[in-house]
């Protein structure tokens, strides 16, 4: 490492120290610890220099441990130890995968929307990684305590506020499709533990809410394109059966595109004959942002819920809270 690279590492350092405190710290104290480790250890941070700036995400390097390990390093010692005597197969592994999060939960803000959507639906999720997201008609709920839906091996409950809809029923879902760069097989052992490798250290329910729904997703397997989600998406719009209403979403998808991106996939999505539903970060989508009653504080990890560019809720990143907007009342 020359004088020159220090700033690089510096800014590298100030990122993990920044997922520490405001993502990790409220969820998994373990994460925090070792990401607050990383940004001390020179010989981690000169590692993660190497990798494109893409690859350098604090969650890629996290699940590509636990991938290779089989768990979580027990502390400080141990993360640097796997780093740095395992660096060729973990180099390896983070340039070959990608973080792809694939939290059933976040189908629990989804659903109010679709239930308020004239259907049938056709559903194309964007980023769908192993598509256990476009299956919310299959999953069992309970809203405030009030249960939604039929019994299923993948139950997810959900505490909101505020003046918001409240789903009455399951959407007809007539198609599933997905766009995704390394689309995952939900049917595939490998992918799989990839997945679980992704989740965060002690939260138990994640992992088995994931394995129940992906044998749903194997069961009936989504059509899900390979490539860039603004070039296919036209196509994967074309393939929805006629008379159905068909709804375009995301969650935290966006956020690994440039701004030129996120501009591009807006005005396509806009123009097509479709309801569009975004779940991401409040600074994700400007347009969104600017439109919100009360703009959350830099770094606050809560998503924005949105219904054709309208924010209707800020919602928990990985399910399980929804905090209806003013607006969201017009839905009831």
């Amino acid at each position: 490492m020359t004088r020159a690279d220090a700033p690089d590492r510096r800014s590298l350092a100030g990122q993990y120290r920044e997922f520490a405190e405001v993502q990790a710290a409220p969820v998994s104290p373990r994460y925090a610890e070792l990401t607050r480790a990383i940004a001390a250890d020179d010989a981690i941070l000169d590692f993660l220099l190497t990798l494109p700036v893409g690859k350098q995400q604090p969650n890629l390097l996290l699940g590509a441990l636990r991938y290779l390990h089989g768990g979580v390093a027990a502390d400080a010692a141990q993360l640097h130890t796997w780093v740095v005597q395992d660096a060729d197969r973990l180099r390896t592994t983070m340039l070959a995968r990608s973080t792809q999060t694939n939290e059933p939960a976040r189908c629990a803000a989804v659903l109010p929307l679709l239930a308020a959507i004239r259907g049938p639906v056709a559903l194309i999720e964007v980023g769908s990684s192993a598509g256990l997201c476009l299956y919310p008609d299959q999953y069992g709920y309970r809203y405030d305590g009030v249960p939604v839906g039929s019994p299923s091996s993948v139950q997810l409950t959900c505490t909101t506020s505020g003046e918001g809809p409240v789903p009455q029923r399951l959407p007809d879902v007539v198609h599933r499709g997905g766009i995704d760069l390394h689309p995952l097989d939900p049917g595939d052992a490998d992918d799989l533990a990839w997945l679980q490798a992704l989740i965060w250290p002690g939260d138990h329910d994640r992992g088995r809410r994931l394995t129940a729904a992906a044998a749903i997703a194997a069961r009936e397997p989504a059509t899900v394109l390979t490539g860039d989600l603004v070039e296919l998406l036209p196509e994967a719009v074309a393939a929805a059966p006629p008379n159905c209403t068909t709804v375009v979403f995301h969650s935290a998808a966006l956020a690994y595109l440039p701004p030129a991106g996120v501009s591009d996939f807006v005005d396509l999505v806009s123009d097509l004959p479709v309801r569009w539903i975004s779940q991401e970060g409040a600074g994700v989508l400007p347009g969104v942002r600017g439109r919100l009653p009360d703009p959350p504080s830099p770094g606050e990890a809560r998503f924005v819920l949105a219904l054709d560019g309208e924010p209707l809720a800020y919602t928990a990143p990985h399910g399980g809270r929804i905090d209806w907007l003013p607006g969201a009342a017009e839905l009831r």
